[in-house]
């Protein structure tokens, strides 16, 4: 039953925020008394991040399993690869079904909440992996400062973020002659896109 809730959470959440969604409308998309909700999850910000701890952590862990695979090489993984690693795991939940589709609808939806909601969450669930990656980008381009790779970085997290969540604008932008981008190609072009950024030529401010 407890899974059963998060799952009807995580529908409701994502399609209202936190502010916007009830226990009460949760409660009845899983077909349960309002009462049990409250039973396992105590208030609305305790179930809120149990639905995100559930499916963040899994981002997480898979990241880090693919940076392990490529650390424990003998080689050195390269930008491309490091980009791709980063990535796969947010577009295997987005495709994993209605779950997985929603959770990443809910993530974007985050960066609307308070920020003293949104940071916390954010730390708590991707920072170590996030970290971890950095570092694998300073070491696969030497010749950039950490600070130029962190923001670069940030960048790259703002871009595929946007790109999960408003696909739609592409077909505004291409006055709909680009739509129904699939997982592939969307993927294609973003590690291209992201690993040439994070590779680009030094600018004359940070020199």
């Amino acid at each position: 039953m407890r899974v059963a809730i998060l799952d009807s959470a995580e529908i409701v959440f994502a399609e209202n925020g936190f502010a916007g969604a009830r226990l009460r409308d949760i409660a009845e998309l899983c077909e349960v008394n309002q009462a049990l909700v409250n039973y396992y999850f105590q208030s609305k910000q305790q179930l809120f991040d149990q639905v995100f701890r559930r499916h963040g952590f899994m981002i997480t862990e898979q990241r880090e399993k693919l940076l392990d695979a490529l650390l424990a090489r003998e080689e050195q993984p390269n930008v491309t690869e490091l980009v791709t690693a980063y990535l796969k795991p947010q577009w295997d939940m987005k495709y994993s079904g209605p779950s997985g589709e929603a959770f990443v609808k809910l993530q974007g939806r985050l960066h609307a909440e308070p920020e003293e909601q949104s940071i916390r969450l954010r730390r708590e669930v991707y920072d170590r992996s996030t970290k971890r990656y950095l570092q694998a980008f300073c070491l696969a381009l030497p010749h950039l400062r950490e600070r130029t790779v962190s923001l670069r970085m940030a960048f790259m997290i703002g871009t595929y973020l946007f790109m999960l969540n408003d696909l739609g604008r592409v077909d505004d932008l291409s006055d709909n002659r680009v739509s129904e981008v699939g997982k592939a190609e969307m993927m294609d072009n973003l590690v291209l896109f992201l690993s040439a950024g994070m590779q680009a030529p030094i600018g004359n401010s940070t020199r």
